[in-house]
């Protein structure tokens, strides 16, 4: 069953509206699919849904915050800041961890208790458009696209993508990991 409603995440998102623009809702929606595949990716351990919707609501806010490609330093800044002091600090290394790592190239192991893996993957399986699933159902993914589609997300990357590499040829993904 998909999640539908996540305050944590729309608050966030709220507070950022005026730098993404024109770009909330496909924000907000990629930041939805991301959530529900890491969820099930998860064995939907409702516990740590608020965490992943948190992470999720800053992985790529630094795009629109910092006006570069070069956000997950500035994305994680954010969580950092946002995160500090409240009930739910303890989560900081964690969710910093997912953000920072959700363009890792390879299998991120570190902590195998921790969601950045799976965070990593449900990004993977996003901006994959599905391509890629880690053995989820088709149907799924196509169940999470139908209740929020892309809204323009994956064209607004490619038009980032391609701004950036004629900006700075030699560095053109620099949120991509090893």
């Amino acid at each position: 069953m998909l999640v539908t409603e996540l305050p944590i995440l729309d608050d966030i998102l709220h507070a950022h509206a005026a730098a993404l623009g024109a770009d909330h809702l496909a924000y907000r929606n990629h930041c939805y699919r991301v959530t529900n595949v890491c969820f099930a990716l998860c064995t939907e351990d409702r516990a740590q849904l608020d965490k992943i919707a948190l992470a999720a609501a800053f992985h790529d806010l630094g795009i629109w915050t910092d006006g570069t490609l070069d956000y997950l330093e500035p994305s994680a800044q954010l969580a950092r800041e946002r995160l500090a002091g409240t009930q739910h600090a303890h989560w900081t290394p964690e969710v910093l961890e997912m953000i920072v790592q959700h363009h890792k190239l390879s299998r991120y192991s570190a902590h195998a208790e921790w969601l950045v893996e799976p965070f990593r993957r449900a990004d993977l399986i996003d901006v994959s458009r599905g391509l890629v699933r880690f053995g989820l159902p088709r149907e799924l993914v196509r169940d999470v696209y139908a209740q929020w589609p892309s809204a323009g997300f994956h064209k607004r990357l490619l038009t980032l993508g391609a701004e950036r590499l004629r900006t700075h040829p030699l560095s053109p993904l620099p949120m991509l990991r090893l």
